[in-house]
């Protein structure tokens, strides 16, 4: 960000107004967000107390973002978070960025305009609270920052937001400076090893102990990152910890195995200029480290990245589900065990009332209890969770008991996490995460578990939609296909549709078997491209059209020209194939006409079987003019013609020629007495296997002896 034209970059009398307010509020980190000029983000101009890439993921906030400096600008007014738990509980995305121990102020910068926000934070250690001189304090200093900002738009210096903050020092005035030789002397006759880092995380001294239990000389190592030049403590956990210690400034200890077998403790003391190290064999007396009123970074799960890499296997995961019913799966066998819980339950709002669309680890006469609960409920925490949109934990049963006594005994749990899930202000449902025993839920648990109840409100919104638009079309489909075959004498027939697997369960295939006028039949099977309401409705408009051209007495060759008129007409832009065949069973002679349908295979008496030589036209809908040819076929007593669609027959990387074979071969090998039960076997002997990228439509008709 550019302060002034002449020195780009810097603003001395600002940075130095914003490290005198992180002094003098006994603030460890400090930040200046700006509005951009449209005043739609918060960009950090300047940056004290930390490195500036630990501000990446907090560098830029939009106004409307649910984070304190936002709220802060939008509400004019000074947000205070005392906690972590606090800090999680109103503000997840926050939290989950800053998953540390800490305290934390927002408050408006603002003059003649509104100029952005103040960001200070403190160590866990701080009391919970702000006093009224405290209030004062930043208060002041936010009105001075502004004049400053003011003096430098008036000299043509406008800050702009473009480019990384500034980081700027912050000297501890309290610090004396003691002889280089001495301090060294000293650190060399402390058992183990002594090393310092900076801000930054780059070795910038080490004793010769620190370099022994590290195996690497002090020259290898100066101005080096650790997780860089120690391979072994290349890992995430341990380069987190480093972190925790810069942001919450409170001491944090962990163990790491130096290869081959040596186990050390290293102990982190942080404070304004860098952190101190103690390395010490494991097992050693932990060196004695300052009173805490408060908690402690070690209550930080270690597992900061694990939970992280949770969240975005499962975010990953939430948007590829498609149905109600594959969000409720995921949420059971994913959600569940990230979080270790042994009770699920999954409810939307309908009508008023939370119903339960899925649950696990509940018995039958929970359930029961459970479901259809008011919105405004108060007989377990859902109603106030939905209303606030504020997710609410409950650690144990005596904690749910105080506030909602009835609600323990109904399914026996005994820990609880109510997560509502939220889309612009609109309820949509609630997840219960549940525990057997009693489950402490540490903050950063919190805020994942909020972050993802986010996503799992968006992935429902989205399922439920597409399952009203499934149930649409595969209504429409299902009232369009034939709900009962005509009976012919002489002829036996059978039929069967089979949707493509979950996800595309609708689809333009179908079959139909109409009498005619003269005692013949009429068979026909086609295949609307898609699987979609447009597919269906197409679908139903092709078989309409048959059946009106069929009963009319048109020929094979007039019932698909005329059709294809029509769909040329209609102008869609799905491609549909067509076979229809003219059956008269007295004389067994059948007239088939094809549009770019895969040929029927026919099996003969003697138990052989083949595909029909067909000669078919185009697919309809493209060419208004186009012929279909008819090929005249012998049906006699004993043998049995196949109608499909390619859904049967196409598999990617094989010849259909090949696959219509493999048809004929599974077809000649099958009993032919049950056609049910033939159709059950071509089904099962052809390539298709149980995910199915394609709706299948079969139509057989046999001509009894």
């Amino acid at each position: 960000m550019t302060a002034t034209d002449d020195a780009p970059g810097e603003s001395p009398e600002l940075d130095a107004a914003l490290a005198e307010t992180v002094r003098r509020t006994g603030a460890s980190i400090g930040a200046l967000y700006l509005l951009t000029p449209d005043e739609q983000m918060l960009c950090i101009d300047a940056l004290c107390g930390v490195p500036a890439d630990f501000a990446l993921p907090w560098a830029r906030v939009p106004l409307t973002s649910p984070a304190p400096v936002a709220h802060a600008v939008q509400e004019d007014r000074l947000i205070w978070v005392g906690d972590q738990e606090e800090l999680a509980r109103q503000y997840p995305r926050t939290a989950l960025a800053l998953p540390y121990p800490l305290a934390m102020a927002a408050a408006p910068v603002n003059g003649v305009r509104r100029w952005g926000a103040l960001l200070l934070m403190w160590p866990a250690t701080r009391p919970p609270y702000m006093t009224a001189r405290e209030r004062g304090n930043i208060a002041s200093s936010c009105r001075r920052l502004a004049r400053l900002l003011e003096e430098a738009l008036e000299g043509g210096r406008a800050p702009l937001c473009d480019g990384g903050p500034r980081v700027v020092p912050v000297i501890d005035e309290r610090r004396s400076v003691s002889p280089a030789m001495a301090a060294a002397d000293f650190a060399e006759r402390l058992p183990g090893g002594s090393c310092a880092l900076d801000l930054e995380g780059r070795f910038t001294y080490l004793t010769s102990g620190a370099a022994d239990l590290l195996g690497l000389g002090a020259e290898q190592l100066l101005g080096t990152l650790p997780w860089q030049s120690l391979r072994w403590l290349d890992d995430p956990t341990y380069e987190d910890r480093y972190r925790a210690a810069v942001v919450s400034r409170e001491p944090v200890s962990f163990t790491a195995c130096r290869p081959p077998g040596q186990w050390l403790d290293f102990h982190l003391y942080p404070d304004a200029s860098g952190i101190s190290v103690r390395i010490v064999h494991s097992g050693t007396a932990q060196p004695p480290v300052p009173a805490r009123p408060r908690r402690s970074t070690r209550n930080v799960t270690p597992a900061r990245a694990g939970r992280l890499y949770q969240l975005t296997h499962l975010a990953a995961a939430l948007t590829e589900v498609v149905g109600v019913q594959d969000v409720i799966d995921l949420a059971a066998d994913q959600i569940m065990p990230a979080f270790d819980a042994q009770g699920l339950v999954l409810s939307s709002v309908d009508a008023g009332r939370l119903r339960i669309m899925g649950h696990r680890g509940y018995g039958a006469r929970s359930v029961e209890r459970l479901d259809g609960l008011p919105l405004d409920t108060t007989f377990t925490p859902a109603g106030r969770a939905l209303a606030s949109g504020i997710p609410a934990f409950f650690r144990n049963a005596e904690e749910m008991r105080r506030i909602y006594p009835g609600a323990p005994q109904v399914s026996g749990k005994q820990a609880w996490a109510f997560l509502p899930l939220i889309i612009s202000g609109r309820p949509v449902g609630i997840c219960v995460l549940s525990y057997d025993q009693p489950h402490e839920f540490p903050a950063e648990e919190r805020a994942v578990m909020t972050s993802l109840a986010g996503l799992v409100a968006q992935a429902l919104d989205r399922a439920h939609l597409y399952d009203t638009k499934h149930a649409l079309a595969h209504g429409l489909q299902q009232a369009l296909l034939p709900r009962a075959l005509p009976q012919f004498g002489g002829l036996r027939v059978a039929a069967r549709y089979l949707p493509a697997t979950r996800g595309m369960d609708i689809g333009g295939d179908f079959y139909d078997l109409i009498r005619l006028a003269d005692g013949a039949a009429a068979a026909v099977i086609g295949d609307v491209q898609g699987h979609n309401v447009a597919a269906a409705a197409l679908m139903g408009q092709v078989r309409t059209a048959v059946h009106a051209h069929a009963t009319a007495g048109s020929t094979p060759d007039q019932v698909l020209s005329r059709t294809n008129r029509l769909l040329t007409d209609l102008g869609s832009d799905l491609f549909t194939s067509c076979l229809y065949a003219h059956v008269d069973v007295a004389r067994g002679r059948v007239g088939l006409a094809g549009a770019g349908h895969p040929p029927p295979v026919l099996r003969l008496p003697d138990g052989s079987a083949r595909a029909v030589p067909l000669r078919p036209g185009p697919l309809l809908g493209i060419d208004p003019v186009a012929d279909f040819p008819v090929t005249d076929l012998a049906l006699v007593p004993g043998a049995t013609l196949v109608f499909y669609t390619d859904g049967l027959v196409e598999t990617p990387g094989t010849d259909l020629e090949d696959s219509i074979t493999a048809l004929a071969r599974h077809l000649a090998d099958a009993e032919d007495g049950d056609l049910d039960r033939l159709v059950d076997v071509l089904l099962s002997r052809t390539s298709t296997t149980a995910q199915r990228t394609d709706d299948i439509a079969l139509l057989l008709l046999h001509r009894d002896r």
